[in-house]
């Protein structure tokens, strides 16, 4: 699938949902489905600099395609990095690169975020992004 199709579908699965404590205990569900980071990564150069919680992200190119895994010390972050990890792992770092995340919006997530988590979101979304193109460097 590619980058937008599966926003696509993250969009879809939050709009069934009539309220937004039903979108946070999604967003808690998927973190728990969150494909975790080694602890040999949970180390301070891979924690994403300006997020209130603790969260670790580690990327790994397989056949031309980033893979990324993460963990968080808290369970609402742990659940949007995971959505994020949805959207651009398993993708060409070109691709994440040039992908937008207006579906965040779409699913009204930074508007019902506490100011910091919104900076924490914007930070995780930067990292990631930060990730594909130093792995796009290599494969230029």
């Amino acid at each position: 699938m590619t980058i937008k199709e599966i926003q696509e579908e993250i969009v879809d699965e939050f709009s069934m949902f009539d309220d937004w404590m039903q979108r946070y205990e999604y967003m808690i569900e998927l973190g728990k489905s969150l494909p975790l980071i080694n602890d040999q990564y949970k180390v301070d150069e891979n924690i994403i600099k300006g997020c209130q919680s603790k969260v670790w992200v580690h990327a790994e190119m397989k056949d031309e395609k980033l893979f990324f895994t993460a963990d968080s010390d808290a369970i609402i972050t742990k659940g949007i990095i995971a959505i994020l990890i949805r959207a651009f792992s398993n993708q060409h770092p070109k691709d994440i690169i040039e992908a937008n995340t207006d579906f965040i919006d779409e699913i009204g997530l930074k508007e019902h975020l506490s100011p910091t988590r919104a900076n924490g979101l914007v930070s995780m979304i930067k990292q990631l992004k930060m990730y594909a193109i130093a792995y796009q460097t290599q494969l230029n």
